[in-house]
């Protein structure tokens, strides 16, 4: 048996004792040392999250280290290691992965959404799926997928030096797709509600930021470009307001990234997707070489990354981190560490 934590209902996360899983071929048993909380975790916590069905154990960035190896395993993969897991399913066989794109696969089953996560004492994950580092601190571990789903809208986006581009929202998606753009060398205006969010994202090399609160966000990125409208747009909140605010601020013959879920339906005036000539893409998860390069920059920046850490939570404290967190909207990262 192992300890886990699950969201049981709306509004109700418990410690309860699960069954432990069995080691198969290929497998490796990982003691999991620290979890990240996403707002996707968040959003199941508080009855939203319609891919999930309760109960469920949440957790999908995760860091910890290797227990126990199953049959051809490799012996890179030795007991102690630490590793990073990358949380995303691939069937090999839908359109997304016969095109090489896995992180888009028609039936992937995301930890802690789809299938029970990481919020436990260890979890049993295929080989495949985790990324040996001795380098990184063992809690910024966890930092690296978040990071990495949003530097895989800048590739999708393709932000290069010299763009001028917006970032809706400053959540840690949002501070991801920033974070990426400005190592592209591109200059970015971050848009937030929240004062604190939008401190981090100057810290992280934001030129100019804007709170959607009180400020007039079409004029402030007018005056930015010279009129133009920004050369990409990517969002990263998931509202319907925030989905059509993507199009406006596009220059024409701009690019539009869409990362965020939309849980009510958007209406469009299509005329500028035509007029602008847009590329709009959506982007999901991220690819095993935005993982590496996330890995590479936090190496580069070191402590800095803690900026990204609001809170730490022991793993015995781990059900107050849900009610912190629908208290706390500023709260940018929350963390679980198991010591």
């Amino acid at each position: 048996m192992r300890k886990a934590l699950a969201i049981e209902a709306e509004n109700s996360a418990r410690f309860r004792m699960v069954e432990s899983q069995p080691l198969g071929a290929g497998e490796v048993r990982v003691r999991v040392r620290h979890v990240g909380l996403c707002g996707s975790d968040l959003n199941t916590y508080r009855g939203l999250n319609p891919l999930v069905a309760l109960p469920r154990i949440p957790g999908h960035e995760i860091g910890g280290e290797i227990l126990e190896v199953g049959d051809g395993v490799g012996s890179f993969m030795k007991i102690g290691a630490r590793v990073i897991v990358m949380p995303y399913t691939n069937c090999g066989t839908c359109s997304s992965c016969r095109k090489g794109r896995l992180n888009a696969c028609r039936y992937n089953r995301t930890l802690g959404v789809q299938q029970d996560g990481g919020l436990a004492d260890d979890i049993v994950l295929p080989a495949e799926k985790l990324i040996l580092n001795d380098t990184l601190q063992p809690h910024r571990l966890a930092l690296v997928e978040p990071l990495s789903v949003g530097f895989h809208a800048v590739e999708r986006g393709r932000i290069e030096k010299g763009d001028k581009v917006a970032v809706i929202g400053c959540g840690m998606i949002g501070m991801g797709a920033l974070i990426g753009a400005v190592a592209k060398g591109a200059e970015v205006l971050a848009i937030d509600m929240s004062e604190k969010k939008l401190d981090i994202a100057r810290r992280f090399g934001a030129s100019v930021t804007v709170n959607d609160r009180n400020e007039d966000v079409a004029a402030r990125v007018a005056e930015w470009t010279n009129g133009d409208g920004v050369d990409v747009a990517v969002e990263a909140v998931g509202l319907p307001q925030t989905f059509v605010q993507a199009i406006d601020l596009a220059c024409f013959a701009g690019r539009v990234v869409y990362i965020g879920y939309s849980k009510a339906p958007v209406t469009y005036d299509t005329k500028f997707f035509n007029l602008k000539e847009l590329d709009i893409m959506g982007s999901r998860n991220a690819t095993m070489s935005d993982f590496r390069t996330v890995i590479a920059h936090l190496e580069k920046i070191g402590d800095t990354a803690d900026l990204l850490i609001s809170k730490v939570f022991p793993f015995d404290e781990a059900e107050a981190a849900f009610p912190y967190w629908q208290e706390s909207p500023d709260a940018l990262k929350i963390v679980i560490e198991r010591t």
